[in-house]
């Protein structure tokens, strides 16, 4: 009885077997990166950090310097620009630096809360009208500052507020998009249930509120407190029509008069060109603060899911 031929060729290579689930896998092919995308983003990176390059810069150099120099070489007048800046007007850029931090603080706080309020209730409470009300609010999200800022002085000159700290204030108070996004998030973190547990308890609406709902709404409002407070130290518009005095403008406003010194008076360049390098540390402290609660908010919607 014959047997087979045995091949003198190699065995062909099986793929590897695994031994947990018995399935096999070949061999492992290389990751491809999306050149696209990833271009795309290095530039989008490029094109937002190229002006902030340039003013770190800029601020290193002298008035003769800076337009005498090459754009993005340092230079080594940081320390006298700094100098400068403080003493001009008896240290009037660092009230103007207050000024900003009282507007975007307190503003921010205010506008955190009643955007709190307002978004539970929208998200909890079933009323008549409320979905016309929510869709009014909507429709102020997408009105532009600039329609608001005349009507807005009218009112105020009206009640004789004009060129106060509460004509920048009160505005400010009540943000649609920080009322948007509360009730989006309080639809989503407080659990109906649970308000129903604490009135079948006997807890007051404000007792459910202050500890139930708001404790779980709070990486939320973080949120909210950081836009409002980016859009109130930015804001330019509302203080140049309310204010005159310059002993109460913001940063941006001040910074600005310091372009305007008239015909007989230089552009102070270089104090601007510090002034606003100062004045974006705040921004980047506070992103830096609000951060974790960023991330216990992203680690809690992971466990949710």
């Amino acid at each position: 009885m014959s047997t087979p031929a045995v091949s003198d060729a190699a065995p062909a290579v099986l793929p590897a077997a695994d031994t947990a689930s018995g399935t096999a896998r070949g061999p492992s092919r290389p990751r491809r990166t999306a050149l696209v995308p990833t271009v795309t983003l290095l530039l989008g990176a490029l094109y937002c950090l190229l002006p902030v390059a340039w003013v770190v810069i800029a601020a290193t150099k002298s008035g003769r310097e800076l337009f005498s120099t090459f754009t993005f070489l340092p230079g080594s007048g940081f320390t006298d620009n700094v100098r400068e800046l403080s003493a001009y007007r008896g240290g009037l850029y660092w009230k103007w630096m207050g000024n900003s931090a009282l507007y975007a603080g307190l503003g921010a706080v205010l506008s955190t809360a009643v955007s709190a309020l307002s978004g539970y209730a929208l998200a909890v409470y079933r009323f008549r009208g409320r979905e016309s009300l929510f869709n009014v609010l909507l429709a102020g999200v997408l009105m532009p500052p600039v329609i608001l800022a005349v009507p807005q002085y009218l009112l105020l000159a009206k009640a004789d507020l004009t060129d106060s700290y509460l004509s920048v204030l009160l505005p400010l108070v009540l943000s649609p998009y920080g009322v948007y996004l509360s009730r989006i998030y309080a639809t989503a973190a407080v659990p109906s249930e649970m308000v129903e547990a604490g009135r079948m308890d006997g807890a007051g609406e404000w007792r459910i509120f202050t500890r139930i709902a708001l404790p779980m709404m709070v990486p939320g409002l973080v949120t909210v407190f950081l836009f409002q407070f980016v859009a109130v130290w930015n804001n330019f518009l509302l203080p140049y029509i309310m204010l005159s005095d310059d002993e109460k403008f913001p940063v941006t406003l001040g910074l600005y008069t310091l372009l305007e010194q008239g015909s007989n008076t230089p552009a102070l360049y270089t104090l601007v060109i510090t002034g606003a390098l100062l004045a974006v540390v705040p921004l980047v402290a506070l992103f830096l603060v609000v951060q974790r609660f960023w991330s216990l908010d992203l680690l809690s919607g992971a466990v949710k899911s």
